[in-house]
């Protein structure tokens, strides 16, 4: 960092620390801190208690803010502590920290003059830890060995009452070209359920192209081209783990970067190219892709009332929403097609007029004729320059002319010559989910299910909002060598597989694999802003680290999704005749034996495969393991077309095919909506384990016999302890060591014990 831009940084620190509101700011020292206290907290894993019978302290809520000014980090933690019981009990803070962090203040209330909060660099952390550890006969705090440390001098928290705790300390990110990334350590563990709230500010000279987390899911508001400040949900405040965040800076257009993940076994690795749009999109209308849309609407007889009328509202919503110069049309549908125009118009205050005069001649009469009506939408001839959408909404099953599943689906995949992306609605769970997934996925678009308790005009009118400001349509991706030419056989297995539009705000995030260890060249074309337009990126492979382990992750769970859609056409116009003739269709064999291999080797589980967690499973024995998944996805997958057992599915399906996070508690939908999640299957780092018998199982060992014999036990406290600690940080897969005193797993070729 230079002279000029430290001075800054100080300043900025300081300017800080005076808004923070701290009145009593501690010492801070590079010394030790000896230890008298009878609690150990450290807010990332838990409390814990060094003395018998001593009362424990309980970590209540941590609140972080984070503000970060051009690559400068200032992490500052409001912890909450509170005192169960009616004794005095002391307490000695510790908190994990990346290498480099330095203390800039230390305060609690009623806290004395000598205060104290040490740095420790990560090998005098290590000792640190190795130390408590010995004395609290718990190794969870050995999953942060590898990071910094900070540690507090011993504080009295009054019986019954809370402690009030606020560090700051400030680091420098790492950055990898225009990619600059935080971590905040946290535990893997799912026992730990204390929320966290954290906000982060960020400001750069450059212009912020896009903020990303794989762990968490963030709101985020964007106060200028240049600072953006997010936060994590607080449906994500329980959620497990570091919390991780990365953001782009701007280029001129598509910035992009690569995380990768090595992985010899797949001939190179994993990687996930995270690309933004420009900050600040270019307003000039003659350079912006206009769009042309297409509102499809069901007037059925099951439409009646309240219903229509709402559907009435969102479709005026949208043609006020269209921007001056856009088109539009409006097809209304019973068991006929009727059209307000023979061809898109564009907007004027005379053609809204006359549309909402048609929309309010609507009447809920009639049968529902999905097959003309989409056949209608899609082969009028769309308004040269614009991006062609449809909305396509139905409360129904197709009841007049061709009903088919597959007919319907066949025709929207051959009568789709202007390449309109057909964006469905299905009003309630009367409707064949499986069928408009297929038909908006399949036209780089998007299937939505409004429930019967939720307001379609509302549901309506936040899926067009998304479809706001056009930026990159039509993606396309090619991989590259040195001399321009097509990569042949660098990556694989790309998802997703056909690329969607890109609207104002919108990132993308592509997951493959990758062969060899040449760098890798991503060119990225398409229409932009109204012309063609092409971004080359390239990007080497040096920086792979089994740290990212977020990445294999996402590629596999998005791959199940793509699996298991797969096994859902196999249900297309399924009766009893064809249900039982797919259940000898060896492709669904293959497809099934497949879901079930990465999900146990991922620790990925969806309803279909939750069973795989059960205790008493036994996963060695293969055949009746892969006869139940079966059982599942033909009874579940293929066979329910309609009703709440499918809306289910198309929120499972569709959340896990777009998957950007980690889902580490494995939440998903049951059949009756209901929200559940698996305890039994632990992801940790980038492996897998399943609890057996108070044990945990490394998911390369379930598939084994059910007893099996580790070539070694390694005795917590050991010399040989010590060496496999070193070994496990050294790949970043200490994370290990949170799940409890019995665990089995494989290093380096060996099956592992490790108790305590």
């Amino acid at each position: 960092m230079g002279t000029g831009r430290m001075r800054t940084f100080i300043a900025f620190i300081a300017a800080a620390l005076a808004l923070s509101g701290v009145q009593a700011m501690a010492q801070v020292s590079h010394g030790s801190v000896p230890s008298a206290a009878h609690n150990v907290v450290m807010p990332q894993t838990r409390a814990f208690s060094v003395a018998r019978g001593a009362g424990e302290v309980e970590i209540t809520e941590v609140r972080v803010g984070v503000v970060i000014l051009e690559q400068a980090a200032t992490t500052t933690m409001d912890i909450s502590l509170r005192n169960p019981t009616g004794s005095r009990l002391e307490a000695e803070l510790i908190v994990p920290v990346p290498e480099g962090a330095a203390v800039r203040s230390f305060t609690f209330e009623g806290s004395a003059k000598e205060a104290t909060a040490s740095v420790l660099p990560k090998d005098d952390a290590r000792e640190t830890y190795s130390a408590i550890v010995a004395k609290i006969r718990d190794p969870a705090l050995l999953e942060f060995v590898g990071y910094g440390l900070i540690r507090s001098s011993v504080f009295p928290i009054a019986p019954n009452g809370t402690q009030k705790v606020r560090l700051t300390y400030e680091h420098l990110l790492p950055a990898d070209g225009g990619r600059v990334d935080y971590v905040l350590p946290r535990s893997e563990s799912l026992q730990y359920k204390v929320p966290w709230h954290v906000s982060v500010h960020i400001k750069s000279k450059r212009s912020i192209s896009t903020v990303y987390s794989p762990t968490h899911d963030l709101e985020t508001k964007r106060e200028n081209g240049n600072a953006v400040s997010v936060r994590i949900t607080d449906d994500a405040a329980t959620e497990p783990g570091p919390f991780r965040l990365s953001y782009l800076l701007g280029d001129d257009g598509v910035s992009a970067s690569m995380i990768a993940y090595p992985d010899p076994s797949v001939g190179g690795g994993y990687f996930l190219l995270l690309a933004g749009l420009p900050a600040k999109v270019p307003t000039d209308d003659q350079a912006a892709i206009k769009r042309e849309v297409t509102l499809v609407l069901d007037h059925s007889g099951s439409m009646h009332g309240e219903k229509l009328e709402q559907v009435r509202e969102a479709a005026l919503q949208i043609l006020a929403g269209l921007e001056e110069g856009e088109a539009f049309n409006v097809i209304a549908y019973n068991q006929t097609v009727d059209l307000f125009s023979p061809a898109p118009v564009v907007k004027t205050e005379d053609n809204v007029t006359r549309a909402g005069a048609y929309l309010k001649g609507l009447t809920s009469q009639g049968g529902t004729n999905i097959y003309d009506a989409l056949l209608e939408a899609l082969r009028q001839k769309p308004v040269g320059g614009m991006l062609p959408i449809v909305l396509f909404l139905t409360d129904g099953l197709p009841t007049v002319g061709q009903t088919s599943e597959v007919a319907i689906r066949e025709m929207a995949a051959k009568a789709n010559t202007h390449e309109r992306r057909v964006f469905t609605l299905g009003v309630g769970v009367d409707v064949n989910t499986p069928l408009l997934d297929k038909i908006a996925v399949e036209s780089r678009a998007m299937s939505t299910v409004v429930l019967p308790e939720e307001d379609v005009e509302l549901k309506v009118a936040q899926v067009f909002k998304r479809l706001y400001g056009p930026v990159l349509a039509a993606p396309e991706l090619r991989i590259m060598d040195a001399e321009g030419k097509a990569a042949m056989g660098r990556t694989k297995e790309i998802l997703p597989d056909k690329l969607p539009d890109l609207f104002d705000g919108d990132q993308l995030v592509l997951l493959g694999k990758y062969m060899g260890e040449e760098p890798l060249t991503f060119v990225l074309g398409g229409n932009y802003l109204g012309k063609p337009r092409t971004f080359k990126f390239t990007f080497g492979l040096e920086n792979a680290t089994t740290k990212n382990a977020f990445v294999p992750r996402l590629w596999a769970s998005r791959h199940i999704a793509v699996l298991i859609d797969a096994i859902r056409d196999l249900g297309a116009d399924s009766g009893p005749a064809t249900t039982a003739q797919a259940a000898t269709d060896p492709k669904l064999g293959e497809l099934v034996d497949e879901i079930v291999r990465l999900s146990t080797e991922f620790g990925i589980l969806t309803e279909y495969t939750a069973f795989l967690a059960r205790e008493g499973t036994d996963l060695a024995q293969r055949d009746e393991v892969l006869q139940e998944a079966q059982r599942n996805f033909r009874t579940r997958a293929m066979a329910t077309r309609s009703g709440l057992g499918s809306a289910n599915q198309l929120f499972n399906n569709d959340s896990q095919r777009r998957q950007q996070r980690l889902n580490a508690q494995n939440v998903f939908l049951d059949q009756n909506m209901n929200r559940v999640t698996v305890t039994n299957v632990q992801q940790v780092n980038d492996r897998a384990f399943y609890q057996r018998n108070g044990q945990w199982v490394d998911s390369r060992l379930v598939q084994r016999e059910d007893k099996i014999k580790p070539d070694r036990v390694v005795k917590f406290g050991t010399e040989e302890f010590d060496v496999l600690l070193k070994r496990l940080a050294a790949e970043g897969r200490q994370g290990t060591l949170s799940l409890g005193k019995d665990i089995l797993l494989v290093v380096d070729g060996q099956v592992t014990q490790l108790t305590y």
